[in-house]
């Protein structure tokens, strides 16, 4: 199968609740990036990870980050010779917060140049790992079109949003170049 999606979860990866999770297992050709380590995350071992997922599975690629990954990505961005045909950024952990888990390293400082790819970043009005003041502060040193999803906390499976279809809209936007929402 042809992989045309790649899912980056965060800190501790995603549940069997979290849209990543309801994509897998319901859109074709997209597939998991995995992680040697979900709860003591080495950013230089992540960003690994994402390049040897990427460069297996080609330049039409789009990447659907959540949390922790969306900085795993910012990190990647900076450093890889490959092409991905643009990346969903979907509530970004700030890892420069001073709560930022300590178990996570060599997050931050985080990137703040634009991405060699089209990007969006998608934030909450609630979310508890970034403000909405931060996130679009971030969307606009990556280059990244910026969409407030409004009050859905981390936007994960706690906000109840089942498989996400604004989510899969701005991931078929990506993917084919065309506004959405």
């Amino acid at each position: 199968m042809e992989i045309k999606i790649l899912t980056a979860p965060g800190l501790g990866s995603s549940g069997p609740f979290h849209w990543q999770t309801l994509w897998e297992q319901s859109i074709p050709g997209i597939r998991r990036i995995e992680q040697q380590s979900w709860d003591a995350p080495v950013c230089a071992d992540w960003v690994a990870a994402i390049e040897n997922a990427v460069a297996a599975a080609g330049p039409q690629v789009v990447i659907a980050a959540h949390s922790l990954a969306c900085m795993a990505i910012a990190h990647w961005a900076q450093q890889t010779r490959l092409s991905v045909t643009g990346v969903l950024l979907v509530a970004p952990a700030d890892a420069e917060d001073p709560n930022f888990p300590i178990e996570a390293k060599g997050f931050s400082p985080i990137p703040l140049t634009t991405f060699p790819f089209r990007s969006i970043v998608v934030a909450s009005t609630n979310d508890e790992y970034c403000s909405i003041t931060r996130a679009a502060f971030l969307a606009s040193q990556w280059g990244s079109r910026f969409v407030n999803t409004g009050a859905k906390g981390h936007i994960n499976a706690n906000s109840n949003l089942g498989a996400w279809l604004d989510g899969q809209n701005l991931l078929k936007e990506l993917i084919q170049n065309q506004p959405t929402l």
